[in-house]
């Protein structure tokens, strides 16, 4: 599938990208390096999935001369501000986290390092050399057991369902502390399930592939009564980019701003805003393939919610925001990355 046409671009810089080995890392960096940003690249490469996936998506950024990649893990003191020091970075995109709300039942330490003690890290060093914004990656899953959709970035969201949930809604009180003790301007971006090529094998979408194509049974949670707000990658990317010049500062853009009124900080949804029902997903996916899913239907799993789906209105306020691709275009796109890829 072809690249989306892109926000207005801000002039090109440094920008320090964590996580670029990363699922929605690689296309970030790719996309910058494409418009002629220099991107400091880090990633720890970690085994949470396999690292050779890993290791390809640096592979196709390293050529570029403009990429710096870096191997290397957040939390470690004083990597962060050594990098910080070195590239004095225009800004920061912050997508690295130990990610999985079933691993994180399991794993909870993991968490509390990679996604506490990691967010820690890089805001001292933030705090000691600004960046013109910082930006960091949080979840849909802060909204936790909250049932009033489409979520709106100003509800309540204080009922998180799963340790990971709980960290990343940590990061977000973290950021918004030192937002207003070092004016450092800050955006909070909650991602709504997001897929396509290059993407994550513990997500639903690449383990139904996965399976399907190699003739085994997928597990169908909650009996299939769920729905996602997915989001295709190049269309989150696109938010990303957009929230890039909207650098927050003293005054609302819209009644449904949601900055912050004691720190240049605000928080934004990045969805479809569009929710699909996890049937009609998994119908795309074996119309993708060519074939029926043998279905394990199975009661909700520790942790999970029965749905989820973004009010994208302030997205659409600060850049024009306005999602392009249909689930079943997305879907065909990763299902013909996964062939190709694997050779099935």
């Amino acid at each position: 599938m072809s690249e989306q046409t892109s926000p207005a671009w801000p002039a090109p810089g440094t920008a320090l990208v964590t996580g670029s080995a990363g699922f929605i890392g690689f296309h970030l960096a790719r996309r910058l390096l494409s418009h002629g940003w220099r991107v400091i690249g880090l990633d720890c490469l970690s085994d949470y999935y396999d690292v050779t996936l890993k290791q390809r998506r640096h592979a196709l950024l390293e050529p570029d001369t403009r990429f710096t990649p870096v191997i290397g893990r957040l939390e470690d003191p004083g990597l962060m501000m050594d990098l910080f020091a070195a590239h004095k970075p225009d800004l920061v995109i912050h997508l690295a986290a130990q990610a999985g709300v079933r691993n994180s039942i399991e794993r909870p330490r993991d968490y509390v390092e990679a996604n506490l003690v990691g967010t820690f890290e890089l805001l001292e060093a933030a705090r000691a050399h600004a960046p013109r914004h910082l930006l960091l990656a949080s979840t849909s899953s802060v909204y936790g057991a909250n049932n009033d959709m489409p979520y709106g970035e100003r509800d309540k969201a204080d009922t998180q369902m799963s340790f990971y949930a709980a960290t990343k809604k940590a990061t977000e009180a973290m950021a918004h502390s030192y937002a207003h003790l070092y004016r450092l301007p800050t955006t909070m971006f909650r991602f709504f399930t997001v897929y396509g090529p290059w993407g994550r094998p513990d997500m639903a979408h690449f383990l139904f592939t996965d399976a399907i194509l190699h003739g085994r049974p997928i597990k169908v949670f909650n009996e299939g009564e769920m729905s996602r707000d997915f989001t295709y990658v190049d269309d989150l990317v696109d938010g990303i980019v957009g929230l890039m010049a909207a650098v927050p500062g003293d005054t609302p853009v819209s009644a449904r701003d949601s900055l912050s009124p004691v720190a240049p900080f605000r928080v934004v949804n990045i969805g479809g805003s569009r929710p699909t029902r996890l049937m009609d997903f998994i119908a795309a996916i074996e119309a993708a393939c060519g074939r029926e899913a043998e279905k394990l239907m199975m009661p909700m799993q520790p942790g999970d919610v029965p749905a989820t789906w973004a009010d994208t209105g302030l997205l659409q306020d600060l850049t024009g925001y306005a999602p392009k691709v249909d689930v079943r275009d997305g879907v065909q796109a990763f299902v013909d990355w996964y062939r190709d890829y694997y050779r099935v």
